[in-house]
């Protein structure tokens, strides 16, 4: 929901900042009071383009930040993340900023963004429904997205998407085989027989550390055995071996320790010595047991690096690389038809088509059945807003080929009175008759509908009386699901709302500045006095307000 709304330098603002609250709130005031200045302010930031004239007259730049709770929409949260634009959790702050020059900022969460960006994060956020960009239900995606939410589709929109997907795919595999057959068929000829012949080595980064460990140790046997055997020769096993005379040492001085226990000190490093040289000569007698002269093994380990290494130098890599050259060369097959010639990859393609049809024709099915209900139920809200005999209609329209959303286009058409013909909603020219549209739709699909701020300007337009009262309540209604905003003169639909603002225009220092304010409940019941009885109101006037908003006289 929307938290909160800065305002500065804009129009005939100076400076307004607003707290809003949940539920329905009005917007009143008198003609020219500013009140729509508030949702242009709002539209601005949410990335609407802009014009110089905006920014108050002897100002400098206009500034415009609004802040918004997002803790329960993860679609808006996952959008900041993947545009790096997320701060602190639940909350989004976007920030507008227009020179008096023409140049034009926009930041998101404190972040420098681009206009783009604030417009696809706005409408996320807010619909605003007048004769505004934001009016998300004029703009052909919102309007399929919508029918399918409220036909409990979405799941299988999204199922269409990966088939069609698939299927384009594999026709994509095909156009080029068939675009560049001669020259794909002898790539992937060379690619198969060089996977085969790498397959057949069966070579692993793993075997040749392996390999370069036991041809170093088969190679230099001898002159390993060699270097054993001396070496025992001078520590156990020859005539003078230092074991024998380090054990006479040891003996010596044992017996010489009877007479000067001083030679303790010299025991204690002699003794440790002679333990390790005796490990020593047991771990080179266990060696030399395991190391024998094996020159079939050494041919074998040979021949075997000579395979590699002649596999590495024909194609021109490393040993190491073989591996990889081996997982190359399979993925580009696969890219290639998985090693399937033109016929194997239309048998695919049909295959892929064949599964994409019976999906898109299972939503097919759903949304003919979501358009006659919404359409019915659309018109139905209609006839209760001053739009008597207009009719609404969720108008499906066939694609020959099919697309990523399924094989037909949404269109929201609509006549707005007996006689007048279909018309497409984006093509609605009245704003007021839009916005009374509007919220027929939004009335209908609240439970379905994911912006979470929904503001209504002209709503109120060429209606009065009973069908005024209606809107109220219906206004009233959508705001248990969703934050609504309303601009209206109707007295009827501002003492509906659970909040009221009051925006009005004074004086200062020969200028015009516009004000706004939360009114209490007896404030309330002099501005529902006002809306009901002009510049003059009488007791009557303020009796029949209080009565209309449940408040005692």
């Amino acid at each position: 929901m929307l938290r909160s709304l800065g305002i500065r330098d804009f129009v005939i603002v100076d400076r307004l900042d607003l707290e809003f609250e949940s539920g329905f709130t009005a917007l009143t005031g008198e003609t020219g009071a500013g009140k729509s200045i508030l949702v242009d302010a709002l539209a601005l930031v949410l990335g609407e383009r802009s014009d110089t004239g905006l920014v108050r007259e002897g100002a400098s730049r206009a500034e415009i930040s609004a802040e918004f709770a997002i803790d329960k929409l993860p679609g808006v949260a996952q959008w900041l993340e993947s545009n790096d634009l997320a701060d602190e959790p639940g909350v989004c702050l976007l920030r507008r900023v227009l020179e008096a020059g023409g140049r034009s900022r926009v930041y998101v969460n404190g972040r420098p963004s681009t206009l783009a960006q604030a417009k696809e994060l706005g409408e996320r956020l807010v619909d605003i429904h007048g004769q505004h960009e934001h009016q998300s239900l004029v703009r052909s995606a919102a309007q399929r997205e919508l029918l399918d939410a409220f036909g409990g589709a979405l799941a299988l929109t999204r199922e269409v998407e990966q088939a069609w997907r698939q299927w384009q795919e594999i026709k994509r595999q095909r156009f080029e085989w068939e675009k560049n057959a001669e020259a794909l068929a002898a790539e992937r000829e060379r690619l198969e027989w060089q996977a085969q012949e790498l397959e057949k080595l069966a070579f692993s980064s793993e075997e040749w550390a392996e390999l370069q460990a036991d041809h170093g140790r088969l190679a230099h046997a001898a002159s390993l055995i060699e270097t054993v055997e001396q070496s025992l020769e001078v520590l156990s096993e020859g005539e003078a071996a230092t074991l024998a005379s380090v054990n006479g040492v040891l003996s010596r001085l044992r017996a010489a320790q009877a007479y000067d226990p001083g030679l303790k000190e010299v025991l204690d490093i002699l003794e440790p010595a002679q333990i390790q040289i005796q490990e020593a000569a047991y771990s080179l007698r266990h060696y030399r047991q395991r190391l024998d002269l094996d020159p079939a093994r050494l041919r074998d380990v040979e021949q075997r690096l000579e395979a590699v290494h002649a596999a590495a130098r024909k194609y021109r890599v490393t040993p190491e690389r073989l591996p990889e050259l081996l997982a190359q060369a399979s993925e580009r097959l696969k890219q290639l038809g998985g090693g399937l010639g033109v016929e194997a990859l239309e048998k695919k393609e049909r295959a892929a088509h064949d599964a994409y049809l019976a999906v898109g024709r299972t939503l097919s099915g759903k949304r003919k059945r979501a358009a006659q209900e919404l359409s019915d139920r659309v018109s139905d809200a209609m006839h209760t807003l001053a739009m008597a005999g207009g009719r609404f209609e969720a108008a499906l329209d066939d694609l020959p080929e099919g697309g990523a959303h399924g094989l037909e286009s949404v269109e929201f058409r609509v006549a707005g009175h007996a006689g007048a013909s279909m018309r497409p909603l984006a093509k609605v020219a009245s704003g007021g008759e839009l916005s009374r549209l509007s919220l027929a739709i939004q009335t209908v699909t609240s439970a379905v509908a994911e912006v979470p701020v929904l503001i209504f300007d002209e709503v109120d337009a060429g209606i009065g009386g009973r069908v005024a009262e209606i809107v109220g309540r219906m206004l009233r209604e959508l705001g248990k699901r969703h934050q609504v905003m309303c601009i209206t003169h109707l007295p009827q639909v501002a003492a509906a709302a659970n909040n009221q603002w009051q925006v009005a225009k004074r004086e200062v220092k020969g200028g015009v500045v516009s004000s706004v304010n939360l009114l209490d409940r007896t404030q309330r019941v002099d501005e529902i006095a006002r809306m009901l009885g002009g510049v003059k109101i009488t007791d009557t006037t303020r009796k029949h307000a209080a009565e209309m908003l449940g408040v005692k006289t």
